[in-house]
């Protein structure tokens, strides 16, 4: 007997490590998805680096008090499945969120962003952002303006003064 309650000890840690280390934690309902669709959601996930597992209930409820993040606790009953990113806080609700158009069985029920909870609404919302790569190109070409006008009006300049000097 004592095997098993170390064994929910570990997962309990496990767990409350993995909503510590996460950028972006995403909770859904999966009732009504069928294996294809959750081997399909599986790939997209996995393809954007995030992790996404099914845990007991009571074991996750455990692993938040012990974050300190028991205002989630009202949603984990039902089946449930996290999403977990380390890097990307964009990925996980992004890829939810679309697959949930797809497929209405899925259900985004809460999160939590950079160790705030989040509501439906700001998934949601994170969601309509850019990916990374997105806002980083978006930077870059923001950067690359002024250098660009720049050098348009040096070649202007330089253009006028070889015409008066022909």
């Amino acid at each position: 007997m004592g095997s098993a309650i170390e064994l929910k000890k570990q997962i309990v840690a496990e767990i409350a490590d993995k909503f510590r280390a996460s950028k972006s934690t995403v909770i859904v309902d999966y009732r009504g998805l069928n294996v294809a669709e959750i081997t399909e959601l599986r790939k997209r996930l996995r393809e954007a680096g995030v992790e996404f597992k099914v845990y007991k209930n009571t074991l996750t409820r455990r692993a938040l008090a012990e974050v300190g993040l028991e205002g989630l606790n009202d949603v984990f009953t039902g089946p449930n499945a996290i999403a977990f990113s380390n890097e990307d806080v964009v990925a996980p609700a992004k890829i939810l969120s679309e697959f949930a158009k797809e497929h209405e069985a899925l259900e985004i029920k809460a999160g939590v962003i950079e160790g705030n909870i989040a509501t439906i609404e700001e998934i949601k919302a994170l969601a309509k952002l850019p990916s990374r790569e997105g806002l980083l190109s978006m930077l870059l070409s923001v950067l690359q303006a002024p250098i660009r006008n720049f050098a348009l009006v040096t070649k202007a300049v330089a253009d006028k003064k070889e015409e008066q000097s022909a």
